[in-house]
């Protein structure tokens, strides 16, 4: 829940560089470490003395070095009536608004100042290329308020200045249910990143959000603040090696050449798991039961309804609704010879635009979403032999996805090591990049969660596997 800064970019290196590993980058990697809710000014990509957190040693997070010996709430209990009704005091020059994202005008508004504002890498060539679809997948899912679309604006040229979104979000903590937000998108415009904007946004919408008697929100960082839940890292999987390298996102590794570093990322021109098809409707019950029972393997899950597996799989509740939003969000099943869905797969896309390179205009990526496969139903992560099975199944399900994708002309596919991943990553040459990805949960003492990565060497870990079953956007 903080704001987007311009730290300077750092270098993405492979594990252990060598030519399976990461590509080199200068640049993306720190878009994708900054996505979701990213850093305030005062954030650094290592934890500082708690007292150097101006901001956040005032909100209800936990201290860095503090001992959780009982989980649930930090601040007292309050009703909505504690909260103020009115909002937080702006400086004179800017007003507060609600953005109405039904409007074509308004979500222009949005797109501009994300665009030219949100992330970015520090050579100014890579923007993330938002558009009305994402906005309507990723910002208006069932249950979605208005209110907590909020917007500033300048008073005097009505243009928008910042803007910050929560969606409501139902977490599973160990077994534990907790009604929250998931906040995201938070942007303050270039220039006015000196006024503090940042912090006033957090305050407001977490008003918003308590007069609706919520109390704890959900967000990621690719910063330290206090304090994580969980750490995941960053991999990336080339499918377009030669564009890659064309845009200054891989670099050709020593004793290689571009055909060799081509060759290694191809992938089969046709899936290789009998039954796939893209999913429809009719497998919503399906689906919605195979996500429920599957993602109980994990210590922190998101609890959907079957409207809100329809919104995030199939693109909406409503089927017409839902075409439009499909070439954002793209979902395959397994059906077996009696009709039952065995597993599924999800990605989205969402490209970057490529401003100073004459041969091309954009990178096209995808990101692993979400998964279940029957194969690890009623299974523990500690369960060696069922983790077999499963990473046998999960690999060959991730393949498909990479040649699917690779058909939808996608130049990288990314995945945190979140779920059941680190079972595949490796064995299909997916590279660790050098970012991180922090949890977090406002207002909510709780333990550690293994993020899928060594806690000392930032490793895979595929044997502790990961407890993070939630992905965010």
């Amino acid at each position: 829940m903080s704001e987007n800064s311009s730290e300077k970019s750092k270098e993405m290196a492979g594990s252990n560089g060598t030519k399976n590993n990461a590509p080199s980058s200068k640049t993306i990697e720190d878009l994708l470490k900054l996505l979701g809710v990213s850093e305030t000014a005062e954030s650094e990509p290592q934890a500082k003395p708690m007292k150097d957190y101006k901001f956040w040693k005032t909100q209800p997070v936990p201290n860095f070095d503090e001992e959780i010996t009982e989980e649930g709430p930090i601040d007292a209990l309050k009703t909505p009536a504690d909260i103020p009704e009115n909002p937080y005091p702006l400086l004179k020059d800017f007003e507060w608004v609600t953005m109405d994202l039904d409007d074509a005008d308004e979500i222009k508004d949005v797109y501009e100042l994300l665009h030219e504002n949100y992330v970015e890498d520090s050579s100014e060539i890579f923007r993330f290329k938002y558009t009305k679809e994402f906005f309507n997948w990723g910002l208006k899912p069932p249950g979605w308020k208005k209110q907590w679309h909020v917007g500033v604006r300048v008073k005097e040229t009505n243009r928008l200045v910042a803007f910050i979104a929560g969606i409501p979000l139902d977490l599973e903590l160990r077994g534990k249910g907790i009604r929250s937000v998931e906040i995201n998108f938070i942007c303050v415009h270039k220039k006015l990143r000196n006024k503090r904007l940042a912090p006033v946004l957090i305050k407001e919408i977490t008003r918003r959000v308590n007069r609706e008697d919520i109390w704890q929100a959900f967000y990621t960082a690719g910063v330290v603040l206090p304090s994580p839940v969980s750490v995941c890292r960053y991999t990336h999987r080339p499918l377009n090696w030669e564009k890659l390298y064309d845009v200054g996102f891989s670099a050709l590794q020593p004793n290689e050449t571009i055909e060799s570093m081509t060759k290694l990322y191809e992938v089969p021109t046709k899936t290789q798991t009998p039954g796939l098809r893209k999913a429809e409707f009719k497998d919503l019950e399906q689906i919605y039961e195979l996500y429920d029972v599957f993602h109980n393997r994990y210590e922190m899950v998101q609890r959907f309804s079957k409207d809100e597996i329809a919104h995030w799989l199939l693109g909406a509740v409503d089927p017409e609704e839902a075409k439009k939003n499909q070439q954002v969000i793209h979902t395959y099943v397994v059906e077996d010879s009696t009709g039952k869905i065995t597993d599924f797969f999800s990605f989205y896309l969402l490209p970057f635009s490529i401003l100073k390179n004459p041969k091309h205009e954009s990178l096209n990526v995808a990101y692993l979403f979400y998964y279940a496969s029957s194969v690890g139903v009623g299974k523990s992560r500690k369960d060696k032999e069922n983790q077999s099975l499963l990473k046998e199944r999960l690999q060959q399900l991730v393949n498909d996805a990479l040649i699917i994708c690779k058909g939808l002309d996608i130049d990288v596919f990314n995945a945190l090591t979140s779920q059941d991943n680190t079972l595949f990553l490796e064995d299909l040459k997916f590279g660790l990049g050098d970012g991180y990805l922090n949890y977090y949960l406002f207002n909510w003492r709780t333990s550690q969660i293994t993020g899928g990565i060594n806690e000392a060497t930032k490793q895979l870990d595929p044997e502790a596997g990961s407890g993070v079953g939630v992905v965010m956007l």
